[in-house]
């Protein structure tokens, strides 16, 4: 039992006051009377302990305490109604999936793909929010999550979909031609050019030195990182150095022409893509379709 959250009805009232800033346009939406709406917020603010309005005649002013929890209890409400209405219209209007993804990968590969799904599937919608760390997912609101990594989540089912295969380095091909990068043994060439780091593979490069049997310098660890692929894929295509990425997240911009590998060496990978969800909660009608359609069309 969750004894310290408000009733629905009084965080309503407060939210339409904050937002309408007045206790007369809430009542009116809430179909409350005013003293009503009122006394909602006054018991709120007494179990809170703290000011949310300053009264001012027949001026609502929020504080700042006010104003920022009314934002976080607005989005709140919103979902909410959105799951409510999702599980009102049923299956007469379709389904809709939750999922978590990586953020280039999502962008890369999935969504480029998700037509082909959308023309099978055309009553699933799918809903895609960034997550880049495991969760849990009892309250987490998600049916089921792509993650990269080398086994499955805790109390999770599924199993790796994609391998991620081998990371090539790549550069934009004026920067390519520049530098004379595609001599396959002039180590000197490489000495001068930032090497774009992802952040969280910080050894990548040295790994990939030493696969070639070059010597790994001090210029090359110091090269600037970035957060995501897409980062690291995006400057390597304005110019601003080499990156080392893994094919299957670049091959598209290759494609179109925007990169070129600067070297045929490549670094292995030893990981993949997983598509997982819950291991004791049944997996709905659409999420089984999207899971086949998933195992099915990876190598398209």
């Amino acid at each position: 039992m969750r004894k310290d959250i408000p009733s629905l009805g009084v965080l309503q009232a407060f939210e339409a006051s904050a937002r309408l800033q007045s206790f007369s346009r809430a009542a009116e939406e809430l179909a409350l009377t005013p003293s009503a709406v009122s006394r909602h917020v006054a018991a709120l603010e007494e179990r809170l302990g703290v000011t949310l309005f300053l009264r001012a005649r027949r001026r609502l002013l929020l504080t700042d305490t006010g104003r920022s929890y009314a934002a976080r209890i607005r989005l709140h409400l919103e979902q909410i109604e959105r799951d409510t209405q999702e599980i009102r219209v049923g299956r007469e209007e379709g389904y809709v999936l939750h999922l978590a993804v990586v953020s280039t990968f999502c962008t890369q590969w999935l969504i480029p793909r998700l037509p082909q799904f959308a023309a099978l599937h055309p009553r699933i919608t799918l809903n895609l929010s960034v997550r880049s760390e495991a969760f849990a997912f009892d309250e987490s609101g998600f049916d089921a999550a792509i993650y990269y990594g080398d086994r499955l989540w805790p109390d999770t089912q599924g199993c790796m979909v994609v391998p991620e295969g081998p990371c090539v380095p790549v550069c934009s091909p004026q920067y390519a031609a520049a530098h004379a990068l595609h001599a396959l043994h002039d180590e000197a060439a490489w000495l001068h050019c930032p090497h774009l780091t992802l952040a969280s593979r910080a050894h990548a490069w040295r790994d990939w030195y030493a696969e070639r049997g070059w010597h790994y310098t001090l210029h090359a660890s110091r090269g600037p990182r970035y957060e995501l692929f897409s980062m690291v894929i995006a400057a390597a295509a304005a110019g601003l150095g080499v990156g080392l990425v893994p094919l299957l997240l670049a091959q598209e911009t290759i494609d179109a022409g925007r990169l070129v590998q600067a070297h045929p060496q490549e670094l292995a990978g030893t990981q993949g893509y997983w598509f997982v969800r819950p291991q004791h909660r049944p997996g709905s009608e659409a999420l089984q379709a999207f899971s086949a359609w998933l195992a099915t069309h990876w190598q398209k």
